[in-house]
Parts: C-alpha cells; sequence; structure tokens
C-alpha cells in the first residue's frame, strides 16, 4: 500500500474535534472524594503550627492531613554521586519552595475542599529562614536548602577530552559569554490530574501522564505495594512537553488517601498550581570560551555551568543537565573540550524535562558563541560554522562521548542557503537599513540525540480483517496512533482507517517506557513493526496452504496475497477469516493472529538540521516580528511528512516562545511573579511564522524504520536561530533571552549613552 512517507491527516483527531475525547477531568467515580493541597506562599520557612478545627468543622470536609500523618516521599532513580533529596507528599517541618503542598483537604466537593483551604490558610504559622534565591548564591554554601546534605550541589558532571590547556595557551584570540538561559514554564493545554480509586486491594489510578508504566512502578514502590497491585492508565492527555514524565508528589497523595479512607481520590490541577508545583525547564548560567587561532580555526571549547536543580530531586531532574554536556559538541570539529557542570539545590521550584531537556541549553551555549566568533572575526556566520562542521566517517564518536549514528550535516545547511536564498536575504537586509529599518538575519546548527531503552508491541489482526496495535508507548498529541497504523497497513496490507491502536494502560500493554525524548516511532514503532512481520508471516503460509501454493511465491500487494506470475489471490480479509477456523489451517498451526515484540534500541540516533531565521525590530516600539523562518531537519526516514511538518511548526513557536517572551521570574524572595497567564507570556497565534520545513534524509542504522526523532527539533534550534536574528538586526554582542522589547531597549539605550562625545548613535 506505500503508506509509509505518505502524508495521512491524523485518525486520532476526530474525537477531539466532535468533543468526545476524555480526559481526566471528564472522569468521575460514585463517592469521589476531593483533594486540595494547601501550599506554601513562601520559599523557606519552619512550620510552626496549622489549626484545623475551622477548616474540618465546615460543610461537607472529611479529612486534613500534614505530613506527620503522610510521611511519604517521592523515589528517585538518581544518578551514582548525586546528593538526593527527596520530594515529600506532604511537607515535613520545613518548606522549600513556593507552592510546596503543607496539607491536604478531602471533602465531598472540589467547591467544598477549595473553601477549606482559606480556613487552613488563616491557621497556618511559619517562620522565615534564610535562603538561595540564585545559583550564585547556592554555589556559595552560606545558605542551604538542605543542612543535612551540607552542601547545595546536587550533582557534579566533569568532561576534559583533548589538549584544552594547550589550546587555550596557543589562542590568538579567546572569545567568552556570560549565556543565562531562564526557567520556563511547560504550560501544557491540559495541567496535571489523578483520580486514584481503591480496587480489589489494590488500585486503578488514571492519570494526565507520559509514563503510565514509570508511574505504576514507582506508586507501588512509594505504597509498599506488588507491581501487580496497581494498575495505571492514562486516558487523553493533553500535551505533556516533558512536564509529566515524574511521578509527582500529588499522584503519591491521591493514592494513598484512596487506600486510607477506601474512596476514590481526585486531584485536578488549576493553572496557578501549574506554574508553581509542575517542573520548570532550563534554568542553567553558562560560561563559555572559544579559542581561536590566528587564521580563525577553533582550538578548544571550555564551558562552566550552573544548572538549576530547584529544591528537591524528581525523576528527570537531572538527566536534562545531563544531556547539555552530552551534546556540547554539536555539529562542529572540536580539537579539544572541557565542560563541568554543577547541578545546585534552590529554593524554587524542582525542575524536569521540558521539549529537548538539556540539547536545546547545548545548542543555545554553541551557536550563540560561534555567532559571537565569526563576528569578532569580521567573518560570515555561515562561512565560519562550514569550515567547522563535522564531515565523519560515522558511526562518528564525539569528545563527550555521543556516537552519532549518521549524519551530513554540510548537506543540510547547504539546503537551508538555497531554499531561502541566503545571498539575496543579505542584500534585502542592506538594502532595508540603508532606509533606516533594522532587519537581522540568524543561523542556527544542532544535533540532538534521541530514542532510549526498549519497547513491546503487540499486533492482533480480528477475524473481520480489522487490526488492533498495543504500544507500551503513551502518545499525547503527537499522531503516533497514525504513524503505527501506517506502518502495520503497509506491512499487514489492511487499511489504516480499520487499524485501532491502544496504549496508556498497563494492564492492556504490561511493559513499556511511555513517550519522552522523541522515541516514540523509532521504538515503538519498531516493535509495532516487527510484530507486524510475524503476523504477515503467519497469514502467508495461511494463503499459501488455501491456495496451494508455496509461501515463498506469495507476494503481499493491494490488500490481497497474491501467487506471482498467476491470477490468483486471496484478500487479507479472506485470510484473516481462516486464520481463526481451525478447520483451514495447515497442520501444526494455531488458530488466531497475534504476536508480540519487543525492539531493544541499542544505540542512540541523532537527528540534525539547520535552521534560519529573518526578522525586524521595531525602532520604536522595540517589538520583533519574524519576516520568515526556514527549516531544514534530517530525521531519518519520514512516515509521515504531514506529521514531521506539525511537530516542526509546533517546535519553533515554541522556541520562538524561549527565545522572545518566556521567563519564569523569581523574585529575590522566591515568590514567583509569572505565576498564571496574565504574567507569563506565551506566543500567540499572530505570532507564529509560517515555517518552510524541508527536509534532507540520511536513514539511521539504530532501528529498523530507518527513523530518528522530531518532537525537539524546532524546540532546539528556534531560539538560537531567532535570538541571532535580533541581535544581528541591533548589532548587539550579546544580550540574554528573553528579548523581550523593554530587555531590547534598555541594552539599546545603555549602549547609546555609553557612547563617547560626538560618537553615532544610531543603531547601525
Amino acid at each position: 500500500m506505500a503508506l509509509i512517507g505518505t502524508p495521512l491527516r491524523r485518525l486520532e483527531d476526530e474525537k477531539l474535534l466532535r468533543g468526545q475525547g476524555r480526559f481526566l477531568d471528564d472522569l468521575a467515580y460514585p463517592g469521589t472524594l476531593h483533594l486540595a493541597l494547601l501550599r506554601s506562599p513562601v520559599a523557606s520557612a519552619r512550620i510552626l503550627g496549622l489549626r484545623r478545627a475551622q477548616a474540618l468543622a465546615l460543610p461537607g470536609v472529611v479529612a486534613v492531613y500534614t505530613g506527620e500523618e503522610v510521611p511519604l516521599k517521592v523515589p528517585v532513580r538518581a544518578p551514582q554521586g548525586a546528593k538526593a533529596a527527596f520530594h515529600p507528599a506532604l511537607a515535613q517541618g520545613v518548606v522549600r519552595y513556593v507552592g510546596e503542598p503543607i496539607a491536604a483537604v478531602l471533602a465531598e466537593t472540589r467547591a467544598q475542599a477549595e473553601d477549606a483551604l482559606q480556613a487552613l490558610a488563616e491557621g497556618l504559622d511559619l517562620e522565615p529562614l534564610p535562603q538561595v534565591a540564585s545559583l550564585e548564591e547556592a554555589l556559595e554554601d552560606r545558605v542551604l536548602v538542605h543542612p543535612e546534605l551540607g552542601t547545595n550541589l546536587a550533582h557534579r558532571r566533569y568532561l576534559r577530552a583533548g589538549e584544552v590547556e594547550e589550546a587555550f595557551r596557543r589562542a590568538h584570540r579567546v572569545v567568552r559569554a556570560r549565556i543565562r538561559i531562564p526557567r520556563l514554564a511547560p504550560t501544557p493545554l491540559e495541567g496535571r490530574g489523578v483520580l486514584a480509586v481503591p480496587e480489589g486491594g489494590g488500585l486503578l489510578v488514571y492519570t494526565s501522564t507520559q509514563v503510565p508504566h514509570r508511574v505504576r512502578d514507582l506508586l507501588a514502590e512509594a505504597l509498599g505495594l506488588p507491581q501487580e497491585a496497581v494498575r495505571v492508565v492514562a486516558p487523553d492527555v493533553g500535551g505533556g512537553f516533558g512536564a509529566k514524565l515524574n511521578l509527582y508528589p500529588e499522584e503519591m497523595l491521591a493514592a494513598h488517601l484512596a487506600l486510607r479512607t477506601g474512596r476514590p481520590v481526585k486531584w485536578v490541577e488549576g493553572r496557578r498550581e501549574a506554574f508553581l508545583a509542575t517542573t520548570h525547564g532550563r534554568g542553567q548560567v553558562g560560561e563559555v570560551a572559544l579559542a581561536l587561532s590566528e587564521e580563525g580555526e577553533v582550538l578548544g571549547l571550555r564551558a562552566r555551568i550552573l544548572a538549576d536543580a530547584g529544591a528537591y530531586l524528581l525523576d528527570t531532574t537531572l538527566p536534562p543537565h545531563g544531556g547539555t554536556v552530552l551534546m556540547l559538541q554539536g555539529p562542529y570539529a572540536l580539537p579539544a573540550l572541557e565542560v563541568e557542570l554543577l547541578a545546585l539545590y534552590t529554593h524554587a521550584t524542582p525542575t524536569g524535562a521540558y521539549r529537548g531537556a538539556g540539547r536545546p541549553e547545548a545548542t543555545f551555549y554553541l551557536e550563540r558563541i560561534f555567532e559571537i566568533a565569526a563576528k569578532d572575526l569580521g567573518e560570515d556566520p555561515v562561512r565560519f560554522r562550514r569550515r567547522h562542521l563535522l564531515r565523519g566517517p560515522f558511526p562518528y564518536r564525539t569528545l563527550t562521548g555521543a556516537v552519532y549514528d549518521s549524519g551530513d550535516y554540510p548537506k543540510a545547511l547547504e539546503a537551508l542557503l538555497e531554499a531561502a536564498r541566503y545571498e539575496e536575504l543579505r542584500r534585502f537586509q542592506e538594502e532595508a537599513r540603508r532606509t533606516g529599518r533594522l532587519v537581522g538575519l540568524g543561523l542556527a546548527l544542532y544535533v540532538e540525540v534521541t530514542g532510549f531503552g526498549y519497547e513491546v508491541g503487540v499486533v492482533r489482526v480480528h477475524p473481520d480483517g480489522s487490526a488492533t496495535l498495543f504500544t507500551g508507548t503513551s502518545p499525547h498529541g503527537q499522531g503516533a496512533a497514525t504513524a503505527f497504523a501506517q506502518i502495520a497497513a503497509d506491512t499487514l496490507g489492511i487499511p489504516p482507517e480499520r487499524i485501532r491502536v491502544v496504549h496508556g494502560d498497563t494492564q492492556a500493554v504490561p511493559l513499556g517506557q511511555g513517550t519522552g525524548g522523541s522515541r516514540t516511532l523509532q521504538v515503538g514503532g519498531s516493535a509495532i513493526l516487527l510484530a507486524a512481520e510475524r503476523v504477515r508471516e503467519k497469514m502467508r503460509r495461511i494463503a499459501a496452504h488455501l491456495l496451494e501454493a508455496a509461501p515463498e511465491d506469495l507476494e503481499l500487494s493491494e490488500g490481497a496475497f497474491r501467487v506471482r506470475g498467476t491470477p490468483l489471490a486471496l484478500p487479507v480479509a479472506e485470510v484473516a477469516r481462516a486464520a481463526h477456523d481451525p478447520r483451514r489451517l495447515p497442520p501444526g498451526l494455531e488458530p488466531g493472529l497475534e504476536e508480540k515484540a519487543t525492539f531493544s534500541l541499542q544505540g542512540a540516533s541523532y537527528p540534525f538540521g539547520a535552521h534560519l531565521a529573518l526578522v525586524e525590530v521595531d525602532p520604536d516600539t522595540y517589538a520583533v516580528r519574524l519576516l520568515g523562518y526556514w527549516a531544514v531537519d534530517d530525521v531519518g526516514r519520514v512516515v509521515n511528512p504531514l506529521l514531521v511538518e506539525g511537530q516542526v511548526q509546533g517546535g519553533v513557536v515554541q522556541g520562538l516562545g524561549q527565545a522572545l517572551l518566556e521567563e519564569v521570574a523569581l523574585d529575590p524572595y522566591g515568590q514567583n511573579l509569572t505565576a498564571s497567564l496574565l504574567e507569563y507570556a506565551l506566543p500567540r497565534a499572530q505570532q507564529a511564522p509560517k515555517v518552510a520545513a524541508l527536509r534532507t534524509e540520511t536513514p539511521s542504522p539504530t532501528n529498523p524504520l530507518g527513523a530518528k526523532g522530531i518532537g525537539e527539533a524546532g524546540a532546539i534550534a528556534a531560539p538560537p536561530a531567532i535570538a541571532n536574528a535580533v541581535l544581528d538586526a541591533l548589532g548587539l554582542v550579546h544580550l540574554d533571552i528573553p528579548l523581550t522589547p523593554e530587555r531590547l531597549f534598555r541594552a539599546v539605550r545603555g549602549r547609546a549613552e555609553a557612547a563617547p562625545e560626538g560618537a553615532s548613535r544610531n543603531l547601525e
């Protein structure tokens, strides 16, 4: 049917467009108790007391719990050498960030539970404690977030390769920059939520998560239950962006209280809670230096990075920062590299994975320092990058230990320059500047790492010729069910609209690793492919028996098994019916068409690409407008170009938000100044650029599909591309993101005021 490579429209969307989706808050059980949480109003304090009587006296309030009654902590798989501080379900003696849960209320209705919070808040007695408000303060260790650890250092990663000291000693010039990447709020359309139901001595837990199997395993561990006693179901999930890869305190608390009360317990996150208590992404400060020879050749790279872990470790707090170290070489041939990364505790919301998880940070450092170096040398940024690109051979082991599976970085760059007509854009920029317009061009190249672990796929063909696919991945908006259906349709000859995909239920598929790290297609899709191939071979044997032909003489085409060189054919639907009738099967073959396969990824894949942004800055308001955006991404073999284009478009818009708008702003006392959508600026529809999404194709040898991940590419490449373009427009060397109009105005005004008497103060 040749559906792989076809831009098939998403099969999942009809029920959602008709309002027939079932998200966490749509679920209801009789007798459900509603959970609400009293959260800390301060970043660091000792809990002196909490008066409950007034709250318990309110109508519908069933119980109030504190950390004394619920001494549970979230289990964490911390890397070796880390100093782990585990997040309590409810604060135990002290609070360490604004929004940390202090007490839990159970009531008959959600409104009654929320009413009780006001009464609890009036009876809360806190003693303020010193706090760590910045990474620099954390590094000093004068105030400790966790005194029992003796340090604020959660984890240190250090890597050195090549003759770094010699490179910087020989350098003709060294380009340096201090680059800050702010905290970001992932802000999925649907916040978090959980409904825990006691069931037969165990638990049925519905939760808005990307990783139902991980939630099951960690819940069982935290609650002291066998894994088989916990069933986790992810209903329709309205986005995650990495923020739903953890087990959270609220999930653990709801499950514990459901067992404790014997009644279902439901908690649904409010938007303010999401800004305070859902993990933030990014949050780093890097001091980066590039050593250059007299001819402008890169001799070595050195970086020292401070990474914000927040107040506690969750399962995805440290891996993103490790990803920053791993991907710091990018697509360039660096002779020497040294990087030290210090993950530090602060009195702030814990950090975690967010679209790209470390790779955007690495790319931002690299592309900014390369841009600064090119401008310092007076060299075109394209030419400077082009002469430092890696050219293989592949697989290629980088100085950081990454093993790039396949790639052609010069090809992607040249495809971008041709598609965007780069030389014409530079001429347009020159002409625009002569008329007073502030136009800039920004380039960014990237390599990212995608895929990990194993995945389970089960393919079941029914007697009516339809099929059901079971996957251990847990999609939440990416269109994976459509891609899986295309893979199975091509393999089995069944129309994709007759293929159903089951996911997100640990009872239906006992093993799986969920959705994250752009792994769904290459790992989950490969498992589906292997299982479908096994089913096809069984169907071939049955068809050969019915057609009285040798199996090797049969081919599958146009929905039927055909005997080569003859008109003899048997439709797939007829083979499916025969497969369930023992009388029509060849000797020794059992009835039914169901096969299971497990695919384990032995090595990650490394997508890559090149993006270019054309921007204009208003000289009066300093507002930034994107005039054009071009993206060339290489994600290996493409199963559905429409899905790839959607991921690129969404990622670029998210990256635009990081570059121009978004920042979780904390004041010196740890208060979140951007804890609602009134203050936290997300991109709006009118700001979204039309992205010219193009591709080169370098298949990956790591999986049978030849696929690489695409979910994070735009969010990795867009921030440096747009930042480089804005700074190019204004002639600024460096300015930390987000590049808001106010920040741009202050930078330009400061530069003008610092100009010597009589010097030109115009922006060119």
